[in-house]
């Protein structure tokens, strides 16, 4: 052991002018004297970087390469930033697809750029040219923007060009829910061992990473209660099953050749499936994600207390819940016909 370590400081040692100008910072420089005897400092990034630029400034100055007057050292590159944001988010996020696949459409026009270089509006044009929605720029801008902020946090840049960029106004007064001639339409389509995915999704309001992330130590058949022990706002929450989910959930465990306690609920994502029974079906302009506004529109078509809506889909605040309190008619023509009342009485 002594021995391997006396030979990893040896190795070390051997790299000199590579150095971490902040100690665990991920940042690393190197310092070199160039062709004409000038000391020079570029700040890299990762250490291995920084080794390969310092053993070709070393061969540049034995070839007698002279660098230009107005060298500026070179920045860490953004590329090197999304490596971090790849491991913050599988330490930090539930579900990473959806960030690792932003990444993977962000990085081709930036991976190469020094991260320091990069402006504000050069953001913004991006987001124009690849997003054709404002709540799809606006997660996009979120991701830039955590970008840069874990890295100004590490000290690997100066300055987050992302927080200059304006958000986009979000229209989410529309929503868009399910009619009975609908939910008609794309049960005679679906496949019958899928039926109870809907049938759950529908009938609690979950969120697709919620309800296909379930396992079974989270289904309650005592309580009838499905428990979510962390949810997109970092809360637990527990759904009440009525007949048909416990009857949907009991449905999928019998197909299962044992009976299992624990592992997931759901071996797929509906998404293949989904998607074919959308277009055979003729309904349009309908993602799975409107399941949980047709949960919630059908609670407040029926009465139901906004306050109680929010507690069951884990609505963050009541104001998400507030759009869809105008389809609360029978309140609205109570409240209406109260005026007339109090009018007759008078």
């Amino acid at each position: 052991m002594e021995q391997i370590k006396a030979t990893k400081k040896k190795d070390e040692a051997k790299v000199r002018g590579v150095w971490e100008r902040i100690p665990g910072s991920g940042v690393w420089w190197i310092r070199f004297r160039d062709a004409g005897g000038k000391l020079r400092r570029e700040k890299v990034g990762r250490k291995s970087d920084a080794i390969d630029l310092f053993r070709k400034r070393t061969e540049e100055r034995r070839k007698g390469i002279k660098l230009p007057e107005n060298f500026r050292a070179v920045g860490i590159k953004f590329g090197a930033l999304c490596d971090d944001i790849e491991s913050f988010s599988l330490a930090h996020h539930r579900d990473q697809r959806n960030i690792l696949g932003r990444l993977a459409r962000i990085r081709p026009d930036f991976d190469d750029r020094e991260a320091d270089s990069i402006k504000p509006q050069e953001i913004d044009d991006w987001l124009t040219r690849n997003t054709k929605t404002s709540a799809t720029s606006n997660r996009y801008r979120a991701l830039f923007s955590l970008i840069f902020r874990e890295a100004l946090k590490n000290r690997k840049v100066t300055s987050n060009p992302a927080r200059l960029v304006q958000q986009k106004h979000e229209d989410n007064a529309v929503i868009r829910w399910l009619t009975d001639e609908e939910e008609n339409a794309l049960r005679a389509v679906i496949p019958p061992d899928h039926l109870p995915e809907l049938d759950i999704s529908l009938g609690t309001g979950m969120r697709l990473s919620e309800q296909y992330e379930l396992t079974w130590n989270q289904i309650d058949f005592v309580r009838r209660e499905v428990r979510l022990t962390k949810t997109k706002n970092n809360s637990g929450r527990s759904i009440p099953m009525n007949a048909s989910i416990e009857a949907a959930f009991k449905e999928i465990r019998a197909r299962m050749a044992a009976v299992k306690r624990t592992g997931k609920v759901f071996d797929t994502s509906p998404r293949a499936w989904w998607k074919a029974a959308l277009t055979e079906s003729g309904v349009v302009h309908y993602r799975w994600h409107d399941n949980r506004h047709t949960f919630c529109s059908r609670l407040a078509m029926r009465g139901v207390n906004l306050k109680v809506i929010q507690t069951l889909a884990g609505h963050k605040t009541i104001s998400m819940t507030a759009r869809y309190a105008h389809l609360d008619d029978a309140s609205l023509r109570a409240a209406v016909d109260s005026l007339m009342t109090s009018l007759t009485a008078s």
